[in-house]
């Protein structure tokens, strides 16, 4: 096994009327991927609370998002889909535009390969739980 890279990333917890804001793939099976909410990495120089804009931006199409507080840190293990540490800079984010309760959505890649498609829709905070691969890990400091 390769030896474990360390990388940061940002998880957005956008929450409107006692919902959260999650998503699918719609190419791959929920037993695949889950759902999950908006996240991703931290570019070079960029600063976390710029990460976590930029991504919900990217995976939802929508775009006024204001960042409410950062709700702290978490380090996850993500092996052995690879071998990565995340340390995730989870952020509490409020969306004031109105949504539909489910729309597509999809994140181009700079233009490379195929866009990654996506299926948006809201569920209650109390089903939060079923987030893949511990992304509810600070939903209770909402």
């Amino acid at each position: 096994m390769p030896e474990k890279v360390t990388k940061d990333t940002v998880l957005c917890y956008v929450v409107r009327d006692g919902k959260l804001l999650v998503f699918r793939h719609t190419d791959y099976s929920y037993e695949e991927v889950g759902i999950q909410v908006p996240a991703g990495s931290i570019r070079l120089a960029e600063r976390p609370e710029a990460a976590a804009l930029r991504e919900a931006r990217e995976e939802t199409g929508l775009s006024d998002f204001k960042i409410v507080r950062k709700l702290g840190e978490t380090r996850y293990d993500i092996s052995p889909y690879r071998a990565e540490i995340q340390r995730r800079h989870v952020f509490h984010l409020e969306l004031t535009e109105p949504t539909p309760e489910r729309w597509a959505s999809q994140e181009g890649h700079e233009g490379v390969g195929e866009p990654t498609r996506f299926e948006c829709f809201w569920i209650p905070l109390e089903a939060a739980h079923v987030l893949q691969s511990g992304q509810g890990a600070l939903l209770g400091r909402l």
